[in-house]
């Protein structure tokens, strides 16, 4: 779901990292650049950062930096969150893996 860049002035991905009002990562660094494209590309939890291309850059707005966090910390029940947190196909696979295994001991 793309943001409407007529009411969001459209960032491109690299400077997401200059935006003041984002928080430090370890020993005060900045998130990196690619840190950004793949919140838009693959999403962190399930959830992707939304963004468009302006010509040949990708952009994405303030607002839906500030969306793409509000979801974050819905799904997170350390924050307060309710909604459940979407797994990776990777986890739901040793998931299938482990009910099969516990199906198969109990003789089913």
């Amino acid at each position: 779901m793309p943001f409407d860049p007529s009411v969001e002035t459209p960032i491109p991905l690299g400077q997401v990292s200059k935006l003041s009002w984002l928080p430090r990562r370890r020993r005060g660094r900045k998130i990196h650049t690619s840190t950004v494209f793949r919140w838009v590309q693959v999403g962190l939890r399930g959830i992707r950062l939304e963004a468009i291309r302006v010509g040949g850059t990708r952009c994405t707005s303030e607002a839906a930096l500030r969306r793409f966090f509000e979801r974050l910390s819905a799904a997170d029940p350390l924050c307060g969150g309710s909604e459940p947190a979407v797994r990776s196909p990777a986890a739901a696979a040793r998931g299938h893996r482990r009910a099969e295994a516990e199906l198969k001991r109990a003789g089913v």
